[in-house]
């Protein structure tokens, strides 16, 4: 019998990987997908946001008519900010990224390899992101690394690989991915299998993977 399941949308991927991080990390949020994870951190969970443009302490996005044009956040998005939140100066707010001071980094990514490599910059001209921007200082300089992202291309082509074919950002640096169809850490014997949607077989899902996937 065939899978029947319904894919996460943007919000569910965001709200599935909100539900992990804990009471008091310190978290960057890349842009795209990652951002709207702050949207789904409870009010009574401290969670500390820090954007590198000089924002410690961010909130979720606000509400329509509320939107003040000189806060936002490093992919000039409209942002909020929690009690005790701050502004530092950029020079400041990247020594926290590079200096092992953040947490949690959470990026979006083209393509992640089962040994941990990501790649989440264009190698052609037609794809949206056009420059590296912070996400190597983000990706080598956190704790830990999550990725979020779908499952496969528009296409239907696997963008969890056994080594990946896009210019790298970082190299073994992610311990977790988040996609529509599944959550799965990254180990030293490759990708393991925490979580699939609903519908959705273990069979189904290593279907669309290249890398071979393991069970918890």
């Amino acid at each position: 019998m065939a899978d029947s399941f319904t894919p996460l949308d943007r919000d569910g991927m965001a709200a599935r990987a909100a539900r992990d991080i804990p009471e008091g990390w310190v978290v960057n949020l890349g842009i795209g997908i990652p951002t709207e994870v702050g949207n789904f951190i409870p009010d009574d969970r401290e969670v500390i946001l820090h954007s590198e443009n000089g924002v410690i302490g961010a909130g979720p996005a606000p509400a329509p008519g509320q939107v003040n044009p000189y806060l936002v956040n490093a992919g000039t998005q409209p942002i909020t900010l929690r009690i005790g939140a701050g502004y530092v100066h950029h020079a400041d707010s990247f020594a926290i990224a590079r200096g092992g001071h953040l947490d949690l980094t959470v990026l979006g990514a083209f393509e992640v390899s089962e040994t941990g490599d990501l790649a989440n910059w264009a190698r052609a001209a037609h794809e949206p992101v056009k420059q590296i921007g912070g996400a190597m200082d983000l990706a080598i300089g956190a704790k830990r690394l999550w990725v979020i992202m779908e499952h496969t291309t528009k296409d239907g082509a696997p963008r969890l690989r056994r080594r990946c074919s896009y210019p790298l950002t970082a190299k073994g640096a992610v311990k977790r991915v988040y996609t529509n169809l599944a959550v799965l850490d990254v180990t030293p014997g490759g990708f393991v299998v925490r979580d699939i949607i609903p519908g959705l077989s273990f069979e189904g899902l290593q279907a669309r993977t290249e890398a071979r996937l393991s069970r918890e």
